[in-house]
């Protein structure tokens, strides 16, 4: 098919390089070509299309605005020539998937979920990137990207919704012991990040709280923040998602909950998903595993542990009767009005006789004191007895002496 229309192509890679970097020389350094080189082709190009692309100044390289407008279609351009070129060279679906998560969810919920996938999906290879806000699949080299929807997504992008957005003040089970009401987090210092500016604000709005804050701190990234509130440092706006596991270690708290911010994220794909095998396994896993990040399902989902019958043996634990009480009585026998309990001597368990109500009790004899002996700690007799006859010529002997 003739390309009559079509610009010369050779003079289009220099033409996209000064557009970005406004410079010849630095389009030439990136190019490995000459500075003469470059500029006969800029040249070369604005006498094909009989239009001047830039605004040369004794400094720069100023492009006009229909520069920079094809400068754009042309960059599009070539990064899909590019994905192209990958794809064939490594066969199809060889190669892993790109896959571009923005950072917090990424570190916090994604990668400590890695070794499940690894062992549901072993041939499911995954090359893992960080980012946010509008994705350019061919530029940036990406098969697929989860973001949230905070941005206009273009027309003609897969988009698969995989779970709602929930919002909450997260802190430290010690520091959220005086926040029994909104009203407290006056006397807080409230955590801020730069790549959500209105997570308070937008946290104020849906519940109706005005907080006037004691102090602010804002870090530059989300995971800044929440790793802030981990430590003590403050309360932090936490989306369930990214503190679910904090929550479940009892690292955080929430004292106020979790409300939906009307927001979602979802999976963004330059084509549809049934023509990439990998895409429609990793969806499959995706929306089985964040099917529970909401409050809601996560304590739907917790078990309860059934309360238990009460029986006499339990009784004294509901009263919680010190143990050794419980265990007397338990070894202790029932005994009726009247009797008295059995006595254990050296011949077994005999009953004693019936005392008459008037009558004293008499101790009975005592075994007499001749041949009871003392014991020492190594068994020594103690007794003291007189010396015999016999002792002087024992010593004798024991001495050497006749």
């Amino acid at each position: 098919m003739p390309r009559s229309d079509l610009p010369p192509l050779n003079s289009l890679l220099p033409f996209e390089a000064v557009v970005r970097h406004g410079s010849v020389t630095r389009a030439a350094r990136e190019l490995h070509l000459t500075h003469g080189a470059v500029s006969r082709q800029i040249q070369h190009l604005e006498r094909a299309l009989g239009t001047r692309l830039f605004e040369r100044t004794a400094r720069a390289m100023v492009p006009t605005a229909a520069a920079v407008r094809l400068a754009d279609v042309v960059r599009d351009a070539f990064d899909q020539i590019g994905a192209a070129a990958r794809q064939v060279a490594r066969g199809g679906e060889a190669g892993p998937l790109a896959l571009s998560y923005e950072p917090t969810l990424l570190m916090r919920w994604l990668i400590p979920r890695l070794p499940g996938l690894a062992g549901l999906e072993p041939s499911l290879a995954l090359h893992l990137s960080a980012g946010g806000g509008p994705v350019s699949f061919a530029r940036d080299g990406v098969d697929a990207a989860i973001r949230r929807e905070d941005f206009a997504v273009p027309e003609g992008v897969g988009r698969t919704p995989l779970f709602d957005e929930y919002i909450g003040p997260v802190c430290r089970p010690g520091l959220a012991a005086g926040l029994t009401d909104p009203a407290r987090l006056s006397g807080v210092t409230l955590l801020h990040t730069r790549t959500r500016p209105g997570a308070w604000p937008e946290w104020l709005r849906l519940t109706g709280a005005a907080v006037e804050a004691a102090g602010e701190q804002t870090f530059e990234h989300f995971y800044l923040s929440l790793q802030a509130a981990v430590a003590g440092l403050g309360v932090a706006i936490g989306p369930y998602a990214l503190v679910q596991d904090d929550l479940a270690r009892g690292q955080l708290v929430a004292p106020f909950g979790f409300v939906a911010d009307g927001t979602c994220y979802q999976l963004l794909t330059a084509r549809p998903l049934g023509h990439d095998a990998r895409l429609v396994r990793l969806v499959e896993w995706l929306r089985t595993h964040t099917a529970r990040l909401t409050p809601a399902a996560e304590a739907q989902a917790a078990p309860r542990m059934p309360l238990p019958v009460q029986t006499p043996a339990l009784a004294h634990v509901l009263r919680a009767e010190p143990p050794s009480r419980q265990i007397a009585q338990r070894a202790r026998p029932r005994v009726p009005s009247g009797a008295r309990q059995p006595l254990v001597g050296d011949e077994g368990t005999r009953q004693a006789p019936a005392r008459h109500p008037g009558a004293r009790q008499v101790a009975g004899p005592r075994p007499p004191a001749r041949g009871r002996r003392r014991l020492g700690p190594v068994g020594a007799d103690l007794r003291r007895r007189r010396p015999g006859p016999g002792d002087a010529a024992r010593r004798g002997r024991l001495c050497g002496v006749p």
